[in-house]
C-alpha cells in the first residue's frame, strides 16, 4: 500500500489535511422511495408527484422494495455489512421544498454497515499505489424538492418532483489525505454503482453529488475542526474543494484564528468556498423514529437474491482480463473503469472471437488496442461518446478480422475506419468496393522491391556497409510503390532477401 504524501506548508510548518466525503446517491428505480411517482429526469415541474410526496393529510408512506434491494446490493459490491434489521427516523426541519417539514432518513440503524472501497494512485500501473478507504454506513433516504429562483424577478418557485426520490447517502471514513485520494474514491465509488446498475452516476444531472469535509492537521495530531462542502457534482471540483478549503483553513489557523464547523457551498467560477450556515449537530433535527415506518426485516432468501444478481466487479474484471486475456494493466485499468466501456469491449471480444474462430485471448490484445486507440481518437475528434459511436462492436470485430486473416493491412484498415465513421458502411463492403484488398502476389512484389533499389543504388551501398537503418525505408518505399496494398510481411520476407 502506498499513500500520497501530500502536505500544505505554512509559514509554521506542514499541515496534513484530512477528507471525508458523504456521496448521496440517487437509486435506480421506476418509482420513488415512499410512493408510487415516476422518478424520469428532465420532466415538467410538478409533473411527477403523488399525494404522498406533496405531504397531503392522511398520506402513508409504503417502502419501495427495489429501492432497498438496490441499497443491499451496493452493500455487498463494497464487501460492506449487510444490518438485517434498520430503521426509518424522521429528521425534522423546515425548508420550502421540503413539504413534510421532515425527512425520513436513518440515523440510528442504517441498512449497511461498515465496507471499504481500494483505490488505485497509479493508472499506469494500478497495483503498484493502492490504499484502501473505510466505509462508515450507507442509508436510504428521501431526496427534497427543488426551488427555481429564475422563474420570476420577485418570486421563487418549487418544483416537487425529485421530492421523495429515494437517495443512498454513502459515508465514507476520513481516511484520505489529498485532493488525488478523494477524486481517485469519488471515481471508484461512481464506477461500482454504474456496474451494479445501483445508480446511473450522471453527476451533471444531480443523481450523485458529494458533500466534502475537510479539516487540517498537524502530521500525526488529533483531527482537526470540519467544514462541509455541499453538493458538489464533479470529481474535478471536489479535488478543487480540498484544495482550496484546505489552504484556507491552514491561512485562518496560522493567523491565530479558530476553523469553524459550519456548512459551506462552492462556487466554481471563482473556484472558492463561502459560508451558506452553521453546522448543525444530529439533536438539532430533533430525530426519532418514524411512527408509520415498521423496522425493514431482511430474510435470507432476499440477502441471497441480491448477491446473486450482482455482476462481476471492476476489480475482478481488471484481474481477468490481465490474468486470462493478457492485457497489459493500463489497458485492463482503462477498460474497466467504465461499465459501459467494458460492455462494449466484450461484445467486440466475443463478435472477433466468433468471426475468427478463435479464443477470446486470441484477439483480445488487438481489440483492445484499437478501441482504446483507434476508436476513442475517432470519438474524441467527432465530440461523441462511446454510446454514440456510429461503428458499434460488431462492426470493429469486422475490420479487425480482415486485418488479422490478411485481407486488408494496418494501414489500409485506418482508410477503411474513416470511411465507417463517415457512411455508416460496413468494412467489407468498402474494402470489396474500393479495390483494397492486400496483396501476397510476390511476382508483383518483387518486381515493385527492384525497381525501389535500382532507383535507391547509394542508399543500398550505405545498407551494405553497415547501415542497416536503412532497411526500413526499403520496406517504406516498396509499400508505397504497392499503394499500401502489399502484404508488410512479404514486402519485409522479399526487401530481406533482395538485400543479401
Amino acid at each position: 500500500m502506498t499513500e500520497t504524501a501530500y502536505r500544505i506548508l505554512g509559514a509554521t510548518g506542514e499541515w496534513e489535511v484530512v477528507i471525508g466525503l458523504e456521496v448521496h446517491a440517487q437509486v435506480t428505480s421506476q418509482a420513488k422511495l415512499f410512493s408510487g411517482a415516476a422518478t424520469a429526469f428532465g420532466a415538467e415541474p410538478n409533473t411527477q408527484v403523488s399525494l404522498v410526496d406533496a405531504a397531503m393529510p392522511g398520506m402513508l408512506p409504503v417502502p419501495n422494495r427495489e429501492c432497498i434491494r438496490q441499497a443491499v446490493r451496493t452493500g455487498m459490491a463494497i464487501d460492506a455489512k449487510i444490518n438485517k434489521w434498520s430503521r426509518f427516523d424522521r429528521k425534522n426541519y423546515f425548508y420550502a421544498d421540503l413539504p413534510q417539514g421532515y425527512q425520513i432518513s436513518q440515523l440510528y440503524h442504517p441498512l449497511v454497515g461498515e465496507g471499504a472501497i481500494e483505490i488505485n494512485l497509479d493508472e499506469k500501473n494500478p497495483d503498484a499505489a493502492t490504499k484502501r478507504i473505510g466505509i462508515e454506513r450507507i442509508h436510504v433516504e428521501q431526496d427534497a424538492g427543488k426551488l427555481m429562483h429564475d422563474q420570476h424577478p420577485t418570486r421563487s418557485y418549487v418544483d416537487l418532483n425529485r421530492s421523495g426520490v429515494a437517495l443512498m447517502e454513502i459515508v465514507s471514513k476520513p481516511d484520505m489525505r489529498s485532493p488525488a485520494e478523494a477524486g481517485a474514491y469519488l471515481s471508484k465509488l461512481r464506477t461500482i454503482l454504474r456496474y451494479v446498475g445501483s445508480c446511473d452516476g450522471n453527476m451533471d444531472q444531480g443523481s450523485m453529488r458529494a458533500d466534502v469535509n475537510v479539516s487540517v492537521r498537524k502530521p500525526g495530531h488529533e483531527f482537526g475542526t470540519r467544514t462541509e462542502t455541499k453538493n458538489v457534482n464533479s470529481v474535478r471540483f471536489v479535488m478543487a474543494v480540498v484544495e482550496y478549503e484546505a489552504s484556507r483553513q491552514v491561512d485562518v489557523l496560522e493567523a491565530g484564528g479558530k476553523v469553524v464547523q459550519e456548512t459551506r457551498l462552492y462556487d466554481p467560477d471563482k473556484n472558492e468556498t463561502r459560508s451558506m450556515r452553521s453546522k448543525e449537530d444530529a439533536h438539532d433535527y430533533r430525530y426519532f423514529p418514524d411512527p408509520d415506518l415498521l423496522p425493514l426485516e431482511l430474510d435470507d432468501a432476499f440477502l441471497e437474491e441480491c448477491r446473486q444478481s450482482l455482476p462481476e466487479l471492476p476489480d475482478a474484471k481488471r484481474r481477468r482480463y490481465e490474468e486470462q486475456l493478457g492485457l497489459s494493466p493500463y489497458n485492463a485499468a482503462t477498460l474497466t473503469a467504465d461499465a459501459d466501456t467494458a460492455r462494449w469491449f466484450e461484445a467486440l471480444l466475443a463478435e472477433g472471437a466468433r468471426i475468427q474462430k478463435k479464443s477470446e485471448g486470441e484477439v483480445a490484445k488487438a481489440s483492445a488496442n484499437w478501441l482504446l486507440s483507434e476508436l476513442y481518437g475517432a470519438l474524441n475528434r467527432l465530440g461523441k461518446s462511446l454510446e454514440d459511436s456510429p461503428v458499434g462492436p460488431e462492426e470493429g470485430a469486422e475490420l479487425l478480422a480482415l486485418v488479422a486473416d490478411g485481407t486488408i493491412s494496418g494501414t489500409i484498415a485506418k482508410q477503411v475506419f474513416e470511411i465507417m465513421l463517415e457512411t455508416g458502411e460496413r468494412a467489407p463492403r468498402i474494402v470489396e468496393e474500393k479495390g483494397l484488398k492486400q496483396t501476397s502476389d510476390t511476382g508483383a512484389i518483387e518486381a515493385a522491391v527492384a525497381k525501389v533499389l535500382a532507383d535507391n543504388g547509394d542508399k543500398v551501398d550505405q545498407y551494405k556497409a553497415g547501415k542497416e537503418a536503412l532497411f526500413g525505408f526499403f520496406v517504406g518505399q516498396t509499400m508505397k510503390a504497392m499503394q499500401g496494398k502489399a502484404n508488410p510481411q512479404v514486402v519485409n520476407e522479399l526487401v530481406r532477401k533482395a538485400l543479401a
